[in-house]
């Protein structure tokens, strides 16, 4: 007698399938999820994770590039370059009695007196005013992916007695000539313009007395502290976390408030 086929439902080798497509499925949908805050660190592990070969921005995904990684040794390094380069400037053009420039930790300070740049109660930038900037400007763009922040800095004399005190003016005046010199150090594309930050202090923060013509000239000066970035903080770099915590939060970071530097005082 003939045996009878046993008539198999196929049943385990579909839900094998099944089970796989759903497993496929749920990975898929994880991964949208995972994506649905894409930062470009993000997007670049992901890229780099499916196709080591891939391009990003013009960028390949192989190997990166060269000096791109900034540590915190290399920062410390352009730093003492920044300071080391525009001391060397100052000395050779003979600028020592109307600039004064010092270092800290991870920041570059230089004070011109108001003189460098603008005529008395002007805020028209001098062409040799100019050419100092472009300098400045020269030996900043060496060291751009290692800046953090530049600060410029203006400041007036409080008059005397016998002139009129109008703290308004003073307090334009300032503003005026922090924001021209930033104006130009930014059209020279040294850096990104968020990084470039004007106040105007005006008579409120003296380095000398105002009691006499020579003393009150001292006040009258327009500073850089120039910051480097420091990768050992929480922050890092503080303009990535300020957008980085508008994007998540709609709010400024906490993390987002550059230190007052008193090197002027």
């Amino acid at each position: 007698m003939k045996r009878k086929k046993k008539s198999g439902s196929g049943g385990a080798n579909w839900m094998d399938t099944y089970g796989d497509m759903v497993t496929l499925l749920l990975c898929f949908f994880v991964m949208l999820f995972s994506m649905s805050k894409m930062d470009e660190s993000k997007w670049i592990a992901l890229v780099q994770a499916l196709n080591p070969s891939a391009v990003v921005n013009g960028t390949s995904m192989e190997e990166p590039p060269e000096g791109s990684v900034v540590t915190q040794d290399q920062v410390d390094r352009d730093m003492e370059q920044l300071y080391q380069a525009m001391a060397e400037y100052f000395q050779q053009e003979n600028m020592m009695e109307k600039v004064s420039i010092g270092k800290g930790n991870g920041y570059v300070f230089i004070s011109f007196n108001d003189t460098v740049f603008f005529r008395p109660n002007e805020y028209t930038l001098l062409d040799e005013g100019k050419e100092v900037l472009d300098q400045v400007a020269q030996s900043i763009a060496e060291v751009g992916p290692s800046i953090n922040e530049i600060r410029v800095l203006g400041h007036t004399a409080q008059a005397t007695a016998n002139e009129e005190n109008d703290y308004t003016v003073d307090r334009f005046l300032a503003s005026n000539r922090a924001t021209v010199v930033t104006v130009y150090l930014q059209e020279k594309e040294i850096i990104d313009p968020a990084r470039l930050v004007s106040v105007g202090y005006g008579q409120w923060r003296p380095i000398s007395s105002n009691a006499i013509p020579e003393e009150r000239a001292k006040n009258r000066r327009v500073e850089l502290i120039v910051t480097g970035l420091d990768l050992d903080a929480l922050a890092g770099d503080d303009i990535k976390q300020y957008y980085s915590m508008r994007e998540s939060t709609g709010t400024p970071s906490p993390a987002y408030q550059p230190e007052e530097q008193n090197a002027a005082s």
